[in-house]
């Protein structure tokens, strides 16, 4: 369990970043009020950036509006629409194969339990916790490369494995604030705190950050000059 000053330190840096993030929100669009087109989304997030996505989901849900059409769909049908995405044919199978068991097993309505969530085909546990947490209001935090990459860097987590992250994000933070921390870390990460070059002199909270694992300027150092070698006399 972290002590109360990690807890204090941790929050200190979400209020940073919430100041310097105030329009910070999920970047799919979706209907609101929609869970399945925000399901949609993010599956088809996987491997691809939001700006791609954004950039099918108008025609495909145009197409297929809600879970019942993509359950009457084929793959094929959906692969049209989304062929400019990564892994677009298993992302079609998946989407279709999610719809129909939402249908089958869940009367068409995208169940609100993480559990039940991870179930379907395509959405795995950070996917489930963007959903329960975007749709539903439920108090989860989802650790993508960005939130992950980030939280370390500060000295939020010292692990990699994202559920692991996820754990201990979730011991720090208020419960009421889990789903604006996610959207916050994410556009650090994506607008300051770079996977390569970090710009730390943007930094909202660089004097709080420990910079794991950030490489610092080092001075170049010169090899010393050898000495100059006194002729030798010739031999006689």
């Amino acid at each position: 369990m972290p002590t109360a000053a990690q807890r204090e330190r941790a929050l200190r840096i979400l209020d940073a970043l919430a100041a310097r993030f105030p329009e910070a929100a999920i970047e799919l669009d979706y209907h609101h009020g929609e869970p399945w087109q925000l399901l949609v989304a993010v599956v088809l997030s996987a491997q691809s950036t939001d700006v791609g996505v954004n950039k099918v989901t108008p025609a495909l849900f145009a197409a297929l509006p809600d879970v019942r059409a993509f359950a009457a769909a084929t793959p094929q049908q959906v692969e049209g629409y989304i062929k400019t995405l990564g892994l677009f044919r298993n992302k079609a199978k998946s989407l279709v194969g999610a719809a129909q068991a939402i249908v089958a097993k869940h009367g068409g309505q995208v169940p609100r339990a993480r559990a039940l969530l991870e179930e379907l085909p395509g959405v795995g546990t950070k996917s489930a916790a963007v959903i329960v947490a975007n749709a539903f209001g439920e108090p989860a935090i989802a650790v993508d490369t960005h939130v992950g990459r980030v939280s370390k860097r500060m000295g939020l987590t010292a692990n990699d494995d994202p559920w692991k992250v996820e754990q201990d994000l979730t011991a720090l933070l208020p419960k009421e604030r889990l789903l604006e921390a996610h959207h916050v870390l994410i556009w650090h990460g994506r607008r300051i705190c770079h996977a390569r070059n970090p710009a730390c002199g943007e930094c909202p909270v660089e004097r709080m950050c420990k910079k794991v694992a950030v490489a610092t300027p080092t001075t170049k150092l010169t090899k010393p000059a050898r000495p100059a070698q006194r002729a030798r006399a010739p031999r006689r």
